[in-house]
């Protein structure tokens, strides 16, 4: 979704706000001032929305892991509403900074402090539309992944693709200093495994014409590399945009890459050693779910 560019401001106002142009968003921190914001072009692109509001695949089992995850980023996010001044400093010491990671001794942290950082970094984001965007699409194709999977191994899986997807990030920006939070590295990757999983599914998805919104359910097959085109087409333009400075401004777009494709490899791991059971579709016009 289209948003504008909004920056983090270090001028201690009660929530730092970050620059947005994705609805499923890993969020870079920039120290610009928002009365200078980003220009457009600068890593981002203007792009139509569209919302995935469901699948059509039937769930026989409670998503307990996937809706305590949802509730656990909504809390902290809670928490950093709350926090009020002190929200900037829980950033930057729960955020994943690259250089920090890879030369921990001058930032004052040790290895496994840094290494943390990894994990922490996932239950926060920059504002409403960040938590939001990632929390929709968890909540839509965390419960499949999870039942096809296992409880255990979709928190592995969440974790570990988190991970994967800060540090393709540290990889492009190994100099960076600007925290980099969201849970968008993991959901990626849970995207990545419902796509080995579920190719055949269908995702009621809202879609912008000219002058109107139109629902229409497009198969996970489309849906889904659609989706993954338009990270890696804004990962090079980010590239391209930041080559000078070995930073990024808002949205970490090589996290979700390196996330999804994560999740791919995770998937086809994973499909030899668990019982992924067949779903059956619903029609989503007599059905809702």
């Amino acid at each position: 979704m289209a948003l504008p560019p909004v920056a983090w401001q270090l001028d201690a106002r009660p929530f730092p706000r970050i620059s947005s142009r994705s609805n499923l968003g890993h969020e870079t921190l920039t120290r610009r001032s928002t009365r200078h914001p980003l220009p457009r072009g600068e890593g981002e692109v203007e792009q139509p929305a569209m919302i995935p509001l469901r699948d059509t695949l039937q769930t026989t089992s409670f998503p307990i892991v996937t809706r305590t995850l949802v509730a656990l980023n909504i809390a902290v996010f809670v928490l950093q509403l709350a926090s009020g001044r002190f929200a900037e400093t829980l950033v930057n010491i729960f955020g994943f900074i690259p250089l920090r990671f890879l030369e921990p001794g001058r930032f004052g942290y040790n290895v496994a402090e840094a290494s943390l950082t990894l994990v922490t970094s996932i239950f926060f984001h920059g504002g409403f539309v960040h938590l939001i965007g990632n929390m929709l699409y968890l909540w839509i194709f965390g419960d499949d992944v999870e039942e096809a999977i296992g409880r255990g191994r979709f928190i592995a899986l969440y974790v570990a693709c988190g991970a994967v997807g800060s540090l393709t990030h540290m990889f492009l920006y190994p100099a960076a200093t600007i925290p980099s939070i969201g849970a968008s590295g993991s959901i990626a990757g849970i995207l990545g495994a419902f796509f080995v999983f579920y190719r055949k599914a269908r995702i009621v998805t809202l879609l912008p014409l000219i002058v109107y919104w139109t629902l229409a359910e497009i198969p996970a097959v489309v849906f889904l590399p659609i989706w993954f085109g338009m990270q890696f087409f804004n990962g090079f333009l980010s590239i391209a945009s930041m080559r000078a400075v070995q930073e990024v401004a808002g949205v970490a777009w090589w996290a979700h890459v390196g996330g999804f494709l994560f999740g791919i490899f995770a998937a086809f791991v994973l499909r030899d050693s668990a019982q992924v059971r067949e779903k059956t579709f619903q029609d989503s016009r007599q059905s809702p779910r």
